[in-house]
């Protein structure tokens, strides 16, 4: 990658150093490792599009290894859903690489530990070992059993393996200080008893690696180069690099871990366990609900894999944890779909319409742009009659002078059609308009030629042909949470601050060629906003979610 085309972020002036420290490009080498207990969510589409970007950049492979080192929260479906959101991002991987394939190895290794006396088996209760462990600012104190000879440790430590144990009553612990500063060295847990189903290994296995052993050790074995996570993960850097210290081969590539800050969404929570509390709580209708923070969610309301990676590129890299305002994720979404959605009508809040001077029997299908964003212009045509739905906001019976739509006695012009005026209102006995009666001027037709059809008003409504119009349901979304930070009082929960009114369905009508519509199909409703396909569409029931407003007018409220 050429330095000149670009200022660095710091991750990639890492990345330059090593390469002018000698590093080979072709051993250049990433990976997103993803635990398989939920679905990813916005903050790891942003390492995603760190790693994979970097890929891109540096003509260097990335593995997608899944960190399965859990049974008992990991499932077939998350690993799926995972390689689906990936690829759907636009990325591919080199390597599907899982840390289940490494079980031996890391067990190989951990028998090698005991025989170097670097790793005992501790047979303490968790409870005891959290005492027996200090605090950031009083040493620990040694385990009982910290002294097992090396053939009492191998002989436990095997037994546990063959599942003679029950859980909880041996861990295995590597033996560094219990006085290190930094809590994570005090004799840290490799091992422990789990006698649960692997969604891989099936039951072959009765004990499982901890995070901390099986990552770096995992980056060694795929001979990554460049380990990045978190900043949650600092601490963790001085033990990853323990660990390697005890197998590292130096005719081998040694992983290196570097740290960059989480990017926190405004209005979401993107903990899997939070989010998995919303699910089996039914706050929401699952992990692709619209409202999620999931990237399954967020394809499901709409949002591109484009405007993802426009917002992950637009937010960067920093070395400080920060809380990025979604308004700038829904920025990047309407700069994306105005490019590519097409403008349709649909009106979502119907009143009726009737031109009274419009022949009764007549019909006409008028020309209409398809998107005037396209190089080449594309037409569709467009359903006319004498009656029409528009929306009841577009018509005041009197209006302040700044109204620029329908009024009785003033002129608005029917989007690609014609010019009507108001004349007068049918009510029900609550006095509710039921419809709106007006004229049309027959020589004002949009693209006629003629001089009444460049004659200009001052306001632009869209319709839908009533004969024509095709019913839908249209699922409007606000944000989940009505704080902007839910989890940010830890003594609140985060539940409290759920939105009673994030979701509102309401029956809509829209033009006929939407009939044809396919799942996640992304329209412009004129003046209404941007919306797709949901998945429960079928050819009985036309099903929409709302994408994006065509402004950020949530923002302004939200700050009043």
């Amino acid at each position: 990658m050429s330095t000149e085309e670009k200022s660095l972020n710091f991750i990639e002036q890492i990345i330059e150093e090593d390469l002018k420290k000698g590093l080979s490009q072709d051993k250049l080498r990433f990976r997103f490792p993803p635990e398989p207990n939920g679905y990813l969510h916005v903050g790891h589409a942003s390492a995603i599009c760190l790693n994979f970007g970097l890929g891109i950049d540096y003509n260097a492979p990335v593995n997608l290894r899944f960190d399965d080192t859990n049974p008992s929260k990991e499932e077939q479906e998350f690993v799926d859903a995972i390689k689906r959101d990936v690829e759907w991002l636009g990325y591919k991987w080199d390597k599907e690489c899982y840390a289940s394939d490494y079980f031996q190895q890391l067990y190989d290794w951990a028998v090698l530990l005991i025989k170097k006396e670097k790793a005992y088996v501790d047979s303490q209760s968790s409870e005891e070992m959290a005492i027996q462990k200090g605090t950031p600012t009083t040493p620990g104190t040694d385990s009982p059993y910290r002294n097992r000879s090396i053939e009492e440790n191998l002989d436990l430590f095997e037994r546990m393996k063959k599942g003679e144990f029950e859980k909880g009553t041996h861990v295995l612990r590597a033996k560094i200080s219990m006085n290190a500063n930094n809590m994570l060295m005090r004799d840290p847990i490799i091992y422990r008893i789990m006698h649960a189903h692997h969604h891989r290994t099936g039951n072959d296995w009765c004990i499982y690696p901890m995070y901390d052993w099986a990552h770096g050790e995992s980056d060694y074995l795929e001979q990554v180069s460049h380990s990045f996570c978190t900043l949650e993960f600092l601490p963790h850097r001085e033990l990853y690099d323990w660990f390697l210290n005890q197998i590292y081969d130096e005719t081998k590539v040694r992983p290196k871990q570097r740290e960059f800050a989480r990017r926190n969404l405004s209005h979401t929570v993107v903990s899997k366990r939070k989010l998995l509390q919303l699910v089996e709580e039914k706050h929401v209708t699952g992990w692709d609900d619209p409202r999620m923070s999931t990237i399954s969610g967020m394809r499901r309301r709409g949002i591109t894999a484009t405007a993802i990676r426009n917002f992950a590129n637009t937010i960067g890299i920093a070395k400080r944890d920060n809380l990025i305002d979604v308004s700038l994720l829904d920025f990047c979404v309407r700069e994306d779909l105005n490019k590519v959605a097409p403008r349709v009508m649909a009106v979502l809040n119907p009143v009726k319409l009737v031109i009274t001077n419009y022949p009764e029997a007549q019909e006409e299908w008028l020309e209409a742009e398809n998107n005037p964003e396209d190089e080449v212009m594309t037409y569709r045509k467009l359903p006319f009659s004498k009656e029409l739905y528009i929306e009841r906001e577009d018509f005041q019976e009197e209006a302040h002078k700044k109204f620029f739509r329908l009024t009785l006695g003033t002129e608005v012009r029917l989007k690609n059609a014609y010019i009507i005026k108001g004349e007068s209102v049918i009510k029900d006995a609550e006095g509710n308009i039921i419809e709106i009666h007006c004229t049309y001027d027959v020589d004002s037709k949009s693209g006629s030629g003629s001089e009444a059809s460049q004659r200009k008003v001052k306001g632009t409504i869209h319709w839908v042909s009533i004969k024509h119009a095709v019913e839908a349901e249209v699922r409007v979304y606000d944000r989940l949470f009505t704080h902007e930070n839910p989890d940010g009082n830890k003594e609140v929960d985060f539940k409290e601050y759920i939105n009673p009114n994030s979701l509102e369905i309401i029956t809509g009508y829209v033009e006929p060629s939407l009939q044809s519509a396919k799942e996640l199909d992304h329209f412009q409703f004129q003046r209404l906003g941007y919306f797709c396909v949901d998945r429960d569409s079928s050819s009985e029931k036309l099903v929409f979610n709302k994408t994006v407003g065509l402004r950020d007018t949530w923002a302004k409220v939200s700050n009043q």
